[in-house]
């Protein structure tokens, strides 16, 4: 496989790793694109079909016991070294990163250091206690607990985080045994390439880890076949649903994150700029391409007014443009579909008495005037400029989720309000809530249906080695992601051991 250039005059010519080697695909050729430069193809390649499906999972079947049989410490070290080859990479694959998904250059480093720690992280949980012991009513006998991998694992990646994601669903899924099966997302494959030359070069065995660039219809083959044993997606909820009907019945452990309807409840002791910073950094941050990010911003009573000159003044001094330009804010988003969904989504709420209370300047070739009621484009331009509408509850983009810079400021009279506005939706991920108030960040934390609750910080961002998952349709009854204990979880069978000591035969004379 080539080395994957930075120039944006050639785009690089990508293959599939499977049984250890890179390998052209059988299906169409595809690329992928710039979404600052929608006519400069990043990468080329032909698909993956069911010839390479057929042949990852048999590489995969023939690779996993022998990587099993290596043990934790062994393949956390080969985890550690992966990480440390990121790091070394790090700049070469941020700048192919802000080239391929569009988002800023500082937020592309940041993923890649935050990819390098899940690394080290689950590396480090190779040395961590294995198991668990028991007492017994017996006097010479120990119970214990041991785990097993599950055996192949299919990973489904979104292309909003193509490095993080990967990483801490791959991690914990190499480190404890399993042979690993990965689609990306489309629009990032240069991405996911890179990352899958980091861990062959850093020693994953041979067909342990299998990269199929490939449509929907293959991760849908992928996950029906009866040898994958667990499957890890993060993306829609109708795909989601589809793995879901495919998997479990036949016994298959699944992992799902399938997005969110944040919300953010501001109460009226919260200092209004201090909550703004927050409000407009979970909302925009990404270009609003983040599953946490915030759709939602609940102001209770006076608050309203007060949030209302904040938010407006810092979301028209964003800059949008190309994110490989110094002093840019907020990216493209990933593609002109994905501006023409939003745009869609803000005219739909604009129809139904939303209004725009702030914009900030369009952005490169998108046709809009800072402050104008909507932002159409006709050439194919990935650029939306971060919005700010006013609206109520009932507004359709209050329930559906849009994935670019814009959320929607609505009233409630007291918390009591707010929180009943906050659960109205059908998506559970994460939620904030701003004020002083400590009794009221406890009936947030205990009444608002999120998996993540923050108090005085932005719904998105969270720990690698706190567990990460929502409730309702974000997610699925299943061990949450990032921590180490919910990848062990996750991506092992426990196994209980009654071990009582033997007694000697008796010598024959």
């Amino acid at each position: 496989m080539p080395d994957i250039p930075n120039t944006p005059d050639r785009p690089t010519t990508l293959r599939h790793l499977v049984a250890g080697e890179w390998v052209d695909g059988e299906g169409a050729e595809a690329h992928s694109t710039d979404p600052a430069h929608p006519d400069r193809a990043v990468a080329v390649y032909r698909t993956a079909g069911k010839t390479l499906l057929d042949q990852a999972v048999t590489a995969a079947q023939a690779a996993q016991p022998d990587w099993s049989a290596q043990g934790l410490i062994q393949r956390g070290l080969v985890l550690r070294r992966a990480a440390a080859l990121l790091a070394d990479r790090a700049e070469e694959i941020a700048l192919l990163m802000t080239r391929e998904e569009g988002k800023t250059l500082p937020e592309s480093r940041a993923e890649v250091g935050a990819s390098v720690e899940t690394l080290y992280y689950h590396a480090s949980r190779a040395r961590a206690a294995d198991g668990a012991t028991f007492p017994s009513a017996h006097p010479e006998e120990i119970i214990r607990t041991l785990r097993r991998p599950l055996g192949i694992v299919a990973a489904i990646t979104p292309w909003n985080f193509p490095l993080q994601i990967p990483a801490w669903k791959i991690a914990p899924a190499l480190l404890w045994g399993n042979a690993v099966i990965w689609k990306p997302a489309s629009d990032t494959v240069a991405v996911a390439a890179a990352f899958a030359r980091v861990l062959a070069d850093a020693g994953v065995p041979a067909g342990v880890l299998n990269l199929l660039l490939a449509p929907g219809s293959v991760g849908a083959a992928l996950v029906a076949r009866e040898e994958i044993a667990g499957v890890t997606f993060t993306g829609s909820v109708t795909v989601g649903r589809s793995i879901q009907a495919a998997a479990v019945p036949r016994g298959a452990k699944v992992q799902m994150e399938l997005g969110g309807h944040n919300a953010a409840i501001v109460l009226p002791d919260a200092d209004p700029a201090a909550a703004a910073a927050d409000l407009v950094a979970g909302a925009m941050g990404s270009t609003g391409q983040k599953c946490t990010g915030t759709r939602r911003i609940i102001a209770v009573a006076e608050a309203y007014d007060a949030l209302v000159p904040e938010l407006k003044s810092r979301i028209e001094a964003l800059v949008v443009g190309d994110g490989l330009a110094d002093g840019v804010g907020i990216g493209p988003l990933v593609s002109g579909k994905a501006r023409q969904e939003v745009e869609s989504a803000v005219e739909q709420a604009l129809s139904e008495g939303a209004q725009v209370l702030a914009r900030a300047d369009a952005g490169p070739a998108s046709g809009a005037e800072s402050g104008s009621a909507s932002a159409p484009a006709s050439d194919g331009s990935c650029y939306y400029p971060p919005t700010l509408l006013a609206g109520h509850p009932g507004l359709t983009i209050c329930h559906e989720e849009v994935f670019g810079p814009v959320t929607t400021l609505v009233r409630a009279a007291d918390l009591d309000e707010a929180i009943r506005i906050a659960n109205g939706t059908r998506f559970g991920l994460t939620a904030a809530v701003f004020t002083c108030d400590e009794r009221a960040v406890r009936r947030c934390v205990e009444e608002l249906d999120a998996g993540l609750v923050k108090a005085n910080a932005p719904t998105t961002g969270s720990e690698l080695h706190a567990p990460f998952g929502g409730l309702k349709d974000s997610s699925f009854p299943a061990p949450r992601e990032q921590n180490g204990d919910s990848g062990a979880e996750f991506f092992t069978w426990s196994k209980t051991a009654y071990l009582r000591t033997g007694t000697p035969a008796r010598s024959r004379s």
